[in-house]
């Protein structure tokens, strides 16, 4: 099975940074990043010390429902070039991650959630993907539960 690591898309980043509103219905915050762990949800590269980025809510799915999460990003205040792919993301440097398979109704598949190893993220990605219940994988941080990236099938 090949995976690809899925950044947020364009078009909903170049909504936001165009001073679109956020899932909660504000105005992206405009801060400067210190160079210590501002991952861009879109390049998926870390935002470089010094450069202005947005910090704003995001819910990663189409509609909002009970399992439709939204949290705090990162993304890069100026344009920057969609990244993504089948290797891991640059933006993963943490040594480890919460993986979770969600169905075609964008609900939790129960039992696919867990803390892993950055190591072993497109293994346990793989498996939850071998289940035909699971869609789609969402890897979100393991001390803040912030979204990092979608991971599917290709």
């Amino acid at each position: 099975m090949t995976l690809i690591f899925n950044p947020i898309p364009t078009a909903i980043v170049r909504a936001y940074q165009a001073g679109g509103l956020d899932a909660n219905g504000q105005v992206p915050e405009r801060k400067v990043s210190d160079g210590d762990g501002n991952p861009c949800r879109h390049c998926l590269k870390m935002i470089p010390e010094g450069a202005e980025m947005l910090v704003l809510a995001h819910r990663p799915f189409p509609a909002p429902q009970p399992y439709a999460e939204l949290g705090p990003i990162f993304l890069c205040a100026d344009e920057c070039e969609a990244g993504g792919g089948a290797a891991v993301p640059e933006v993963l440097e943490s040594p480890d991650y919460i993986i979770r398979g969600y169905g075609a109704d964008d609900r939790i598949v129960y039992g696919t959630g867990s803390v892993v190893p950055t190591v072993r993220i497109t293994a346990e990605a793989e498996v939850r993907l071998a289940d035909p219940r699971v869609s789609y994988v969402h890897v979100r941080s393991a001390r803040n539960n912030c979204y990092q990236v979608r991971i599917d099938r290709q």
